[in-house]
């Protein structure tokens, strides 16, 4: 009796705490990504459609050069100086620029999509070190994805690919040979024919025309494309025989390592995809892979400090009847205060995280919190800074007081 009158006496008790659940997600891991395929197999493609879709870091060789390079930091320095000298970025420099980016502050929080890595190349580490270091990552990968293709058809497809010396685009045999794209308009002639009276299947039609319009682009605009097309060349890595050696060489150095990592991975977290599919189609097979532990942020632009709260509640809203919320932090910026200052928030840098409002003091203050916002947010944030001044004659005891102060508040003396 006594049991069944303590269940009534709170009926409504919510048991979920909201400051809880902010925190546990703030703690939380972000979903993380690699990607495996032959060589030629389309993991850079996949991996960065994934990224744009889940909000994470994208990150692979050549774009983290180039990203260096583009940021003026000591390892882009060093990469143009190395390229102006006309020698090649060395292995272990790529190596390091990788492992810093998967260290990096924004990457803590949005999580990243790793292409490329390990690589075939074992000038700097072998294949099982790479691995290794997959292994020993501080945000160890979520999900493997593993691109299967067979080496014939694989084999097909890189000698068929031709890329435009101006502008790098790289484009496959249904896109530029006369005989291949005379088909699949034949093919696409019939289906239309097939379906003229049929008006639900030409819908269809349409749709499918959408997808694989890149496979039809010389049809439908003939002149444009023979000015181009006739420029494109071949690379010396998609010539039939080296595409075949590269695929060997994988097969024989890398492929045995990975069946070993894959094996260990839980086979819910394991995905494997048929690499025949179109770069589309491929992606939306798979792309129910979801990262809910990404934030989606809204800016807004206003001229009064009082409209900051009427405005932003009613703008860019995630559910009908739904309104953002004031944070605990109120007008203050999050990382001014964990700097220990009180700065009020410029309304120009609004920014939405979790259902609620926070607004920041200058762009290097947004910068820094849309990289990573976990630590200014995580208790005992926000701590607006107290200053004490303790004063007494010599020898009175002010600074162990101070540093009892200091320990107990969690200040600095």
């Amino acid at each position: 009796m006594a049991s069944q009158e303590e269940k009534q006496a709170q009926p409504f008790t919510d048991i979920f705490d909201e400051d809880e659940a902010e925190k546990a997600f703030l703690l939380s891991k972000p979903t993380c990504y690699i990607i495996f395929g032959k060589p030629g197999s389309g993991k850079k493609t996949l991996a960065r459609k994934l990224a744009q879709r889940w909000n994470c870091i994208f990150i692979e060789a050549s774009e983290v050069i180039q990203t260096n390079i583009r940021e003026g930091t000591e390892y882009g320095l060093k990469c143009l100086e190395l390229l102006f000298k006309g020698q090649s970025i060395s292995e272990e420099l790529v190596t390091e620029m990788i492992l810093q980016k998967l260290e990096s502050p924004e990457v803590a929080h949005y999580g990243y999509v790793l292409s490329g890595f390990p690589s075939l190349s074992e000038e700097y580490m072998s294949i099982s070190q790479q691995i290794e270091k997959i292994k020993n990552l501080k945000l160890k990968p979520d999900f493997l994805i593993n691109i299967k293709y067979t080496d014939y058809d694989l084999c097909q497809k890189i000698s068929g690919q031709r890329q435009h010396p101006h502008s790098g685009q790289v484009y496959q045999r249904s896109q530029w040979d006369p005989k291949v794209i005379e088909k699949l308009k034949k093919q696409k002639d019939q289906r239309e024919e097939a379906d003229e009276d049929d008006d639900e299947e030409q819908e269809e039609e349409q749709a499918e025309e959408e997808v694989n319009i890149a496979d039809f682009q010389t049809v439908q605009n003939p002149h444009k494309i023979s000015e181009s097309f006739h420029q494109l060349v071949q690379r010396p890595e998609d010539i039939l025989e080296n595409a075949e050696e590269r695929v060997g060489i994988y097969k024989d150095i890398m492929l045995h390592p990975l069946e070993k990592l894959m094996a260990e991975q839980h086979r819910q977290y394991l995905i494997e995809v048929d690499g025949n599919q179109q770069p589309d189609e491929l992606f939306e097979v798979k792309a129910f892979v979801a990262s809910d532990k990404n934030y989606i942020c809204c800016y807004c632009s206003l001229n009064k400090q009082d409209e900051l709260f009427r405005v932003l509640s009613s703008y860019n809203l995630i559910a009908p009847r739904y309104r953002w919320r004031r944070s605990r932090w109120g007008q203050a910026c999050p990382v001014a205060l964990k700097e220990g200052d009180i700065v009020m928030g410029n309304p120009d840098l609004a920014v939405s995280f979790l259902g609620k409002m926070y607004v920041l003091s200058s762009q290097e203050a947004l910068k820094t919190f849309m990289l990573n916002p976990r630590p200014y947010l995580l208790p005992p944030m926000p701590l607006p800074p107290c200053k004490v001044l303790v004063f007494g004659p010599p020898v009175s005891g002010r600074t162990t007081i101070c540093n009892l102060i200091a320990q107990k508040y969690k200040g600095e003396v």
